[in-house]
């Protein structure tokens, strides 16, 4: 397949972790991530360095990283390793790590959200946003920044169409992150709005620079991916079986991307394909057990 066509799939086990209702032990984490490892993603989002007590679910981040360096995983495989942070503490940690090549930072079009989600202003969001980008430039890891709400939000703050692409290309000019990963954090974007909001990111920051993180409803099917690909965007996140997703989303159904279906999708039109099939039916087969 052609490299400028091919898709880059990052499967998000920390998305679906993080909000499940019941605890998942260390050993099991290390377990699945073992497998996902062994599947071919390109990136695995697989936890984050923030507060233990805002995120309970990711305190054996570090325990996790350790652990699977010293099994020397990392290099059995062309995955890339992704954390997220919320702060520059956050980031001093992370960047220690040699198996994480990549750090994401959330930034919110919607005020609210931010204030929610990392408990900042906006203003304090693009300081913070500036010392990562710093830390990840002296460290060499790459720079992903999560644009929450990029598709509206619930809370009655501005947002328009244009927005998305304004703020890329403040980011692009500000911090030249590796990738800006537009986000339908409550999942209520339709496939319409999505094209046409990536069709003018990608004018601004160009594809190689775009990801999309989606929120579906499973009668939705992928017609937002696909939307995002026609106007493209050729990185997309997943979470196997489509677990997780926003909790300000307020529905129960709205979760992420099954990653299943994206593989399958992809593997059909060429852009995409497993190292070993195997091994993503054994993942599927514990993400199963585990999300039950």
């Amino acid at each position: 397949m052609s490299e400028t066509q091919r898709l880059h799939i990052v499967e998000c086990p920390r998305d679906a972790i993080q909000g499940w209702p019941h605890p998942i032990s260390t050993e099991d984490k290390l377990a699945y991530y073992r497998s996902l490892l062994r599947v071919g993603f390109d990136t695995l989002d697989m936890g984050s360095f923030v507060s233990h007590r805002a995120m309970p679910a990711m305190a054996d981040t570090a325990s996790v990283l350790g652990q699977l360096e010293e099994e020397g995983i990392w290099d059995q495989t062309q995955t890339q390793g992704l954390v997220i942070v919320a702060n520059e503490r956050g980031a001093k940690e992370a960047v220690t790590f040699d198996s994480v090549k990549v750090v994401g930072f959330p930034l919110s079009l919607s005020p609210t959200f931010q204030e929610r989600n990392t408990h900042a202003t906006l203003d304090e969001a693009w300081k913070r946003l500036d010392a990562i980008a710093s830390h990840c430039a002296n460290a060499d890891k790459e720079l992903v920044v999560y644009l929450s709400m990029a598709f509206g939000n619930p809370y009655g703050d501005v947002w328009d169409a244009e927005m998305p692409a304004t703020w890329a290309q403040k980011l692009k000019a500000r911090v030249a992150p590796s990738v800006i990963s537009l986000a339908d954090t409550v999942g209520t974007a339709s496939a319409e709005v999505v094209e046409s909001v990536f069709a003018a990111t990608t004018l601004e920051v160009g594809r190689e620079h775009l990801g999309a993180h989606l929120h579906l409803h499973p009668m939705e099917g992928l017609d937002k991916i696909k939307a995002a690909h026609k106007s493209g965007c050729l990185r997309f996140d997943g979470a196997l079986r489509g677990v997780g997703g926003c909790p300000m989303a307020q529905d129960d159904l709205v979760g992420n991307a099954p990653t299943e279906w994206i593989v399958e999708w992809a593997e059909k039109k060429g852009l995409w394909s497993v190292d070993q099939a195997h091994a993503l039916d054994q993942s599927l087969s514990l993400a199963a057990d585990l999300f039950s």
